[in-house]
């Protein structure tokens, strides 16, 4: 497998932000001015930290990318990372570096990686803790006592669906109990047999689940993780983390810990499976990993040798949310027909991405398919209407 990208498809240019009516212009104008705001609120930050998020806000409103503080631990890194890239406006540089960039100032900003009181303090962790209280999880992990009862063949694939459509409202195990195929129809690319050849006509070995968010989106990912290794599809499961809280929700092992303990004290089917993971975190076959590049500004073609080698010896890695496809595509303007293997061949180990569509970054798409969608004048490929469950052998 080779360490790097394949140069014959590099040519796509990377995503932007400086597109009119682009998504990317959309983020960097709305939403990370109104996400400061909502941090400022969240928590009682002291005068100083509100006079940083002012700043922040200043500077993204400003649209001109200002270096990290000298103090910063990891200035270093980011200014090798940023050197032709910070004093330009923000949205001139490419999409994913910049908002990746956006994220560890915010950080930086609620003192997370200050000397301070506010030192560790997860800026998002007031919306991870609602999200996963209240009735609404409670109906979700319910429904888990229904999928129980289906044929084996349908229960994972349930599960499977329920791990890729997330947090989407009306989540999860209930997509083939209620006879709702809207959201399996909203699937642009199915390969889930290739996932689950990949799994079941080889022995068990080792599975890397990349994570994306928290709350209501990990709790059927470590679902699906308790099927793999209750069925025998999997010998250990290693779940991927970011090593610090990034993009909003996205989960870290603190996320992982409260939702092990949310599964583990519900009733019913959930409340198993909480407890089995619970067992099998302590046996070791269930793994958390938090690698500081899941937090790097960069695609998956520049990992580190460790991490590569981690990756290479999975028999499979599956990637969860826009974001790590983002990463694992480049976040380029590739033709959206241009193979999913040609795009991924660089990657140490048979790979399968599940993903809402809520970005521009889009490969392997069959043209009769994209034909139709684009017919229908909606924005789909943003908008988290349509998924896709895509893979390489």
């Amino acid at each position: 497998m080779s360490h790097a990208r394949d140069e014959t498809v590099a040519d796509a240019p990377p995503i932007l932000g400086n597109v009119p009516g682009s998504y990317a212009l959309t983020v960097f104008r709305e939403r990370h001015p109104a996400l400061i705001r909502q941090v400022r609120e969240a928590l009682p930050y002291t005068p100083d930290r509100r006079r940083a998020l002012d700043r922040l806000l200043d500077e993204v409103v400003r649209d001109v990318m200002e270096p990290l503080g000298p103090s910063a631990h990891d200035g270093a890194e980011w200014s090798e990372w940023g050197r032709d890239k910070i004093g330009r406006r923000w949205v001139d540089v490419p999409f994913l570096w910049a908002e990746s960039y956006f994220y560890r100032k915010l950080l930086e900003a609620t003192g997370y990686y200050g000397d301070g009181p506010w030192r560790g303090v997860d800026p998002f962790g007031p919306v991870k803790q609602a999200e996963l209280t209240g009735s609404v999880v409670d109906g979700e992990l319910a429904a888990l006592d229904e999928t129980a009862a289906l044929p084996p063949g349908e229960r994972a694939q349930a599960l499977l669906l329920g791990s890729l459509w997330g947090n989407r409202a009306d989540l999860s195990f209930t997509l083939t109990l209620s006879g709702d195929r809207e959201r399996v129809s909203g699937l642009v690319v199915d390969d889930s047999a290739l996932l689950w050849s990949l799994l079941r006509d080889r022995p068990p070995g080792r599975v890397c689940l990349v994570a994306d968010n928290a709350g209501r989106e990990l709790l059927p990912d470590l679902v699906l993780a308790d099927h793999l290794l209750a069925e025998g599809l999997a010998r250990e499961v290693v779940l991927h983390v970011k090593p610090a809280p990034y993009f909003v929700s996205d989960a870290t092992p603190a996320d992982v810990l409260a939702c092990l303990r949310r599964l583990a004290v519900a009733p019913g089917r959930a409340g198993e499976a909480g407890g089995r993971l619970w067992h099998a975190m302590e046996e070791g076959r269930l793994a958390v990993r938090a690698h500081p590049f899941a937090c790097a500004p960069l695609p998956y073609w520049d990992m580190p040798d460790d991490l590569r080698e981690e990756f290479a010896a999975a028999s499979l890695t599956v990637t969860k949310g826009d974001l790590n496809y983002r990463r694992l595509v480049g976040d380029r303007m590739w033709p959206p027909t241009t193979p999913f293997a040609a795009v991924t061949g660089y990657f140490p180990s048979p790979v399968v991405a599940l993903r809402t569509l809520k970005s521009d970054a889009l490969v392997g798409v069959p043209e009769r398919t994209l034909a139709g969608l684009d017919a229908t004048g909606r924005p789909w490929r943003t908008a988290g209407t349509h998924a896709m469950i895509q893979g390489r052998p």
